[in-house]
C-alpha cells in the first residue's frame, strides 16, 4: 500500500510495483547556470539538484546571476583593432584607409571578431563596432536560469493519473546590455515555450511554464496546460525511472543606437528521473 500526497490530498494506492531506492524531492530540482555563449547558435545548459550542488552540463557554464548586466566600455571587452586584406563584395570605398577586424571577449581570452570595418586613413579614433555586431557581444552576457521543474504528484507517479507538471522558476526575460564607445545595445531573452522529453518515448510541448497543481483541485483531473499520463510504469527502466528533461528555448531580440533586430534563439534545459508505479486501485480521502 503506498499513500500519495497531492496538494493536501492523499491517495492510497495498491502497487504491483515494489520501489526500492529513493529519488530526488521534485520539490529540490533547481539550477541557475550561467550562459556565457560561444560560436554555437545554441548553449544546452544542464542543471542538477540541489541536494547534491551539482550541474551535469559543460564545466565551462559557471554559476551566476539572472538578472542583466552593465559592460560600459570597449576595454572591458579587450577590444582590438588588427588590419585585414579584406574585399567587400560591393567594392572598396573611395580614398585611402584600411579594413580592420574588430577583436572583443568579456573574459580577455580568446577573443570573437567583429567586422571586418573600415577606416579611414588618417582617423583620430578607432573603428566603431557596428550595433548588431555590440549585439553579439550582449547576447554573450545573457546569465539564463535553468528550468527548475515542478511536479503532481511530487514524488511517484502513477500509471493512468494525470501528471501536473511546471516550472518554478526560470520563466522570466532576461536582459543584458553591452557598449562600446559611441554605441550601447541591450540584447533580451524571453521563454518562449518549454519542451518536456518524459522518458517513455513521448514529448510533451508547453507554451508557457505550467499551471501548478493547487489544493482543493480534483487529484485525477489532468492539467488545463502542461502534463502528461504515463501508460506504462518505469519499472523495466534503469533505476526504475523515466529520465526526464525540460528544455525551454528562449528567443532573443537587441534593441540600441536607433536600431534593433533577432539573434539566434537559446535553449536551456534540466534533467531529472520520475518513478512511475502501476497501480490496481485508487481511492482518494481527506
Amino acid at each position: 500500500m503506498l499513500t500519495l500526497k497531492r496538494a493536501g490530498v492523499v491517495l492510497n494506492l495498491a502497487l504491483t510495483l515494489v520501489l526500492v531506492s529513493s529519488v530526488p524531492a521534485l520539490a529540490d530540482i533547481y539550477g541557475k547556470v550561467d550562459c556565457r555563449q560561444s560560436s554555437a547558435p545554441e548553449c544546452q545548459l544542464d542543471a542538477g539538484t540541489s541536494g547534491q550542488g551539482t550541474n551535469q552540463g559543460n564545466a565551462a557554464h559557471k554559476p551566476g546571476h539572472t538578472g542583466s548586466g552593465d559592460d560600459s566600455a570597449a576595454s572591458e571587452f579587450g577590444c582590438r583593432y588588427v588590419q585585414v586584406d579584406y574585399q567587400p563584395p560591393g567594392g572598396q570605398p573611395e580614398g585611402p584607409g584600411g579594413w580592420f577586424m574588430v577583436l572583443c571577449s568579456p573574459d580577455g581570452k580568446d577573443p570573437d571578431s567583429h567586422g571586418p570595418v573600415w577606416v579611414p586613413a588618417g582617423a583620430n579614433t578607432p573603428p566603431t563596432m557596428t550595433p548588431a555586431q555590440v549585439a553579439q557581444l550582449a547576447r554573450k552576457q545573457l546569465r539564463l536560469p535553468a528550468p527548475s521543474i515542478a511536479a503532481s504528484p511530487s514524488g511517484t507517479q502513477l500509471v493512468h493519473l494525470p501528471t501536473w507538471l511546471w516550472l518554478s522558476s526560470g520563466w522570466s526575460p532576461v536582459s543584458a546590455t553591452a557598449s562600446v564607445p559611441g554605441v550601447s545595445v541591450t540584447a533580451t531573452a524571453t521563454p518562449t515555450s518549454v519542451s518536456w522529453s518524459m522518458g517513455d518515448g513521448k514529448t510533451v510541448t508547453c507554451a508557457g511554464a505550467g499551471t501548478p497543481f493547487r489544493p482543493g483541485s480534483d487529484p485525477k483531473a489532468p492539467s488545463p496546460d502542461c502534463g502528461h499520463t504515463y501508460r506504462i510504469s518505469s519499472a523495466s527502466q534503469a533505476g526504475q525511472a523515466f529520465p526526464v528533461a525540460a528544455t525551454v528555448r528562449w528567443t532573443v531580440s537587441w534593441a540600441g543606437a536607433g536600431q534593433g533586430g533577432i539573434l539566434p534563439d537559446l535553449i536551456t534545459t534540466t534533467n531529472v528521473s520520475f518513478r512511475v508505479a502501476e497501480s490496481q486501485a485508487l481511492n482518494h480521502s481527506g
